[in-house]
């Protein structure tokens, strides 16, 4: 029998931690209570504005880095985030492995107007309830993780909480799942989780295979204005940063210059 990966080891945790923790009571009424006093912030239209458009993400920690910033506060890094033109934020909530809190989803949602998506290891629709109580517009989901059929039931459930959806696969998968999941917003992830390697060349070769009608994400290992005009080049119209931005010494600058190195696609 194989042994397990860290992908394996974080999914055993997420449900251990869902079997130990009740879920909180009310949860479904507090998103809808918060919907009512503040719409969702669509992220597919801010995904679809002239590009580059970039999903600017709070992280941090990873398992394969460690700690990625020793002054790690995500609602003042998502304030420099949103200053320097990004189109939305990212915020990775995953406790054991990556360090993150699902409350820094509101603090962060308080500073900055823009789409705040919850990047985690949802397996469950408590997950989705808890993100739309605490005031994110989108979650990420992984193919990998969930069968054919719990993706396209987990996309349809964030849809009734007013949740979008990015559905992402690694460049090893077949993109089938994740386009018949009904998303609107597909990802393309560089880096396998199993073996932490990033491939670029791949996700460049995937982007052509990729359907039109959906906003099409570029995710890890983006360093670059040179790694987003040849993206931009495949298809893609976003790209989701994260590592490269939270470890710079002004990640503000940082996110400025990327963005400048880049015309419109």
């Amino acid at each position: 029998m194989p042994e397990p990966t860290v992908l394996d080891r974080i999914v055993d945790a997420v449900r251990a931690r869902l079997d130990a923790v009740p879920e909180a009571g009310g949860l479904a009424e507090r998103a809808a209570r918060l919907r009512e006093a503040s719409p969702v912030r669509s992220l597919r239209e801010a995904l679809s504005a002239d590009g580059p458009s970039i999903i600017a993400e709070c992280k941090k920690a990873s398992p394969s880095a460690g700690l990625l910033r020793a002054d790690f506060e995500p609602a003042r890094l998502a304030a420099h985030y949103q200053a320097a033109g990004a189109s939305a934020i990212s915020v990775v909530t995953e406790p054991d492995f990556f360090q993150g809190r699902l409350e820094w989803l509101s603090s962060v949602r308080e500073v900055v107007d823009l789409p705040v998506m919850r990047k985690d290891f949802i397996i469950d629709e408590r997950q989705l309830r808890e993100a739309a109580a605490l005031g994110a517009d989108a979650v990420l989901l992984i193919q990998r993780i969930l069968s054919t059929d719990r993706l396209a039931e987990l996309v349809g459930a964030a849809r009734e909480l007013g949740l979008e959806s990015l559905v992402e696969f690694f460049v090893d998968e077949d993109p089938g799942p994740t386009v018949a999941s009904g998303t609107e917003i597909v990802g393309v992830n560089a880096r396998d989780l199993a073996t932490f390697v990033t491939r670029l060349d791949v996700v460049e070769e995937l982007g052509s295979s990729l359907p039109e009608d959906r906003v099409r994400v570029a995710e890890s290992g983006i360093k670059g204005p040179d790694d987003i005009r040849r993206l931009q080049g495949a298809g893609y119209d976003a790209f989701l940063i994260g590592e490269h931005l939270v470890r710079a010494d002004d990640p503000e600058r940082t996110l400025n210059r990327l963005r400048g190195g880049v015309g419109k696609g």
